[in-house]
Formats: structure tokens, sequence, C-alpha cells
């Protein structure tokens, strides 16, 4: 593909991007949680109609899934995109300190509002493409719900929903440009539910068989394991079901979830097999019962080779996102929120030495950046195991910026974060067009990924019975 090819491409990306950006700002105004995402999956899909997309909803089983198909026959590229938010991070604008729109409201703390419409934005830049080239070759924009602690892309891979996807491509988000370090934790979300005897706790409190216990006790051994874990494994936890509110109640029943997190998927599933033997010895301790019910999971990401190696080379072509002085200024008032550990952390995450007074990411990474020590889950590691797939970074916010936080949020409707987002459009709706004008290296691609697979054989962390934890009507 040569450089005028390119500049087309990101010509296309430049000619529709303030209508995306306006879509982006749309879903930041209306975060919605995991599977709950009507309207961000509704907004997404009037684009997609107004751009001559052919548009299927609720895909997979899922509600708020979204497939949109251009193009005809050839390779089938699938772009990935995300539109939910998180609880608890409302937050106005643009404002440098914490003052939420809504009290207890949901807040675009991962950037997903940006995520989805960038994704969209390249599909878009490639259909277009696509309608003058003739050349054979689809495109297809994936609208996935429910990342965050969801595992959308686990149950949209194991309904089939990527079957006949030749590449996938997607992008995050972040305060650095390059492309991403194929490292995540194989991660899984796990109900433990404990069943006990109710009585009254102050005449026949030996009459009673607290559930409460069970979960009090099943933490304390977990906490204890976390000394005999290997180092890159996690473990978390959070009570959903006290067993009421009456300390009076012996309380008959209780639920803790667990997230447990391993480098691999076999790492995850032997954690999960002692954090159920614990499980069951806290049971065994209170002579309450237990099941557990697994609610989610997500495999570790597989690289591709080829994949990162031609997304870096249009990377150095195109350059990092080109923010002005205006920008690095809002991004420095940003700063002055964050301590030196959330900049030094930042920096680390991605095997960087910290430049002092850089606001705002000026540069393209390196491949391969980061040791491995700084990761988090993705259901894109589902994918990946499925189908070539890579990653981009695209800076979006200031150097420093907690994940996760209010500062994110505020930033989430930015010029800076604008730019970000039809950067990572550019990338990826040429890395896209790359390889449709050049089977060969889908088939680099694919050959990457057989020799990956054969090497270590895809396990499903999501079993067989569980399901999505979507909303009651």
């Amino acid at each position: 593909m040569t450089p005028r090819l390119e500049t087309k491409i990101w010509a296309l990306v430049e000619a529709k991007q303030a209508a995306f950006w306006a879509l982006s700002d749309q879903v930041w105004g209306t975060p919605e949680l995991n599977y709950r995402e009507h309207r961000s999956s509704e907004a997404h899909g009037a684009v997609l109609e107004a751009e001559g997309f052919k548009v299927s909803r609720g895909f997979g089983g899922l509600p708020t899934a979204l497939l949109g198909e251009a193009g005809e026959s050839g390779p089938v590229i699938a772009i990935l995109g995300e539109y939910d938010a998180l609880p608890g991070l409302s937050q106005q604008a643009g404002i440098l300190e914490p003052v939420p729109i809504a009290a207890d409201g949901n807040g675009h703390g991962c950037g997903h509002n940006l995520l989805g419409a960038g994704a969209l934005l390249a599909a878009t830049a490639v259909k277009d493409y696509l309608e003058t080239a003739r050349i054979p070759g689809r495109v297809r924009y994936y609208g996935c719900p429910a990342e965050e602690g969801g595992s959308g892309k686990g149950f949209l891979v194991r309904a089939g929903a990527f079957d006949g996807v030749d590449i996938a491509i997607t992008w995050h988000p972040a305060p650095f440009t390059g492309v991403a370090n194929p490292v995540s934790l194989a991660c899984s979300e796990v109900n433990f539910h404990f069943t006990g005897r109710g009585s009254h706790a102050g005449s026949t409190p030996h009459l009673g068989r607290s559930a409460l216990d069970a979960v009090e006790l099943m933490n304390v051994g977990a906490n204890y394991m976390r000394e005999h874990m290997p180092s890159r494994a996690r473990i978390h936890y959070a009570i959903i079901d006290a067993g009421g509110v009456a300390p009076n109640v012996v309380q008959a029943k209780a639920t803790v979830r667990y997230l447990v997190r391993g480098g691999s998927v076999q790492e995850l599933q032997t954690l999960l097999r002692r954090v159920e033997k614990i499980a069951e010895g806290a049971a065994l301790m209170t002579e309450t019962r237990v099941r557990w019910q697994v609610v989610t999971g997500e495999a570790n990401l597989v690289g591709n080779t080829p994949l990162e190696r031609l997304m870096h080379a249009h990377l150095d072509l195109l350059g990092p996102p080109q923010f002005d002085d205006a920008d690095r200024a809002f991004a420095a008032r940003f700063q002055k929120t964050f301590t030196d550990d959330d900049i030094r952390t930042s920096y680390a995450a991605f095997g960087l030495k910290p430049s002092k007074d850089a606001a705002l990411c000026d540069f393209v990474f390196p491949p391969e950046s980061g040791d491995g020590t700084l990761v988090t889950s993705t259901d894109v590691g589902n994918v990946s195991w499925i189908v070539p797939t890579v990653q981009l970074r695209s800076a979006t916010f200031a150097i420093g910026t907690p994940g996760h936080s209010w500062q994110l949020v505020a930033q989430g409707k930015a010029p800076a974060a604008h730019k970000g987002m039809a950067h990572a459009a550019k990338i990826m709706a040429s890395v896209a067009v790359s390889l449709l004008c050049q089977p060969e290296l889908i088939r680099e691609a694919k050959d990457d990924h057989r020799r990956r697979l054969q090497e270590t054989p895809f396990i499903d962390p999501i079993p067989e019975g569980a399901r999505p934890e979507l909303p009651m009507h």
C-alpha cells in the first residue's frame, strides 16, 4: 500500500470525523452499564444505517450487540467497538474536581464512548474506500456490549459471531500511542452462594448457621492464598449480598463475587480450583452449604507478529496525534490533580522513562513496550484465540490519568480526546485496507495465529452452562 493510498484513507476519515466526534459525545452523555447500553447501541445503529451498512441488532443472543457489514465477497475484516460505561463515575466534563452530573451515576471512565465511535469511523472509511476501489472484501463493525466485567465478546465468540472473520482490529484510548503489547490476564468472575439457617441472634444463636460467617471465612482463606500465587495473578472480591441489614438475625444467605486473574487460562483454572476448595472449607467450618456460578470468563491475549508489524509501520507513517498548545495546557491542568505515583505508573505500564513536564504523548512508543507487570484483563482476548487480532493504543488523555477515574471521564469530550479518536480511526482503517489490498498479509497473519494455537490450544474460559447477566425486564 503506497503512502498516496494511505493518505486517501486518512482523508476519508477526516471527511466524516466531526459527525463521529458528535456520536462519541452523545454516548458520553448517556453512560450505560453492562448489557443495558440500549441508547448507546441504538445511536451506533442509527449511524450504521445512515452510512449504508447492513445492520443486525441483538445478534449472538445479546440484546445490545450490534453488527454492521459493507462490501461484497472476499476477506472479512472486523473492527471492534465498545460503548459500555462504569458505575459511580458520573462527572461533569472539563471540571478539575469530582463534580458528578448525577449522584451515584455512571460515567465513561474507560473511554468506551471514544472506542466505539472511533471504531465505527474506521469501519465507515473502509466502507467508503471499498465502494470506489472495486476490490473484493467486506468490513464489519462489531458493537460489543459489556466489556467492563460482562465478557460480552466472550459470549459472542461462544455463539459463533466471529465465524468467517479473517482479521480483527480494535483500539483503546490511552495516555500513549502505539501498538498494544498483546499481554493480558485471563480472568473469571464467580458468585459463591452460601446458605445457612436463620435464627434469633440474641435468644437462640446456637440454632443459627451463618452464611455471612462463611463468606467472611472464605475471604480470610483467600487472603492467605495470596502469598502462594504466581506474582502476576490477582484475586479480588465483593460481597454482593450480606444476607440482610438486621444484626439480630443470623444471616441465612449471603453471596460473595470473586474475580480471579491468571497469566493464562490454564493458570486461571488452577487458581479457581483452589478458591473453590476454600469456599468448601468455609462451608464446612460453618455448617452451611455453598454453590457457585461462573458469571464471566476472559482469555489472555494472543499476539500476532505480522499484524503488529503492519500496524506499527502505519504508525511510523502517520505519527502520533497532532495536539496543539491548548490541548497540552488542558492536559497539564488535569495533571495537577494526579499524584507523582499516578504519572510514574502511567509511564511504567508502557515501559517508558518519565519525561518531565510532558502532559500529552507526542511520540509513538516502540513495539512490545512494557514488561507485562502492569496488565489488566479484556474480552478482546477471547476474540484473539479465534481470529488473528491486533490492537492499537492512541493517546486521548493526559499522561498519568488513572484508569476508571473521574479525571478520565472529565477529559472524555475534550478536543484532545477527539483528535486521538480520529487518529485511531485512521490507523485502523489504513491497516484494514492494506490487508484487503494485499491478501498475502492476511495469509501471513493466519499462519502466525495457527502456529501459536498449535503450541497452546484454546480453552474457553466461559463454561458451557454460564449465561450473560442480562438485566431483568
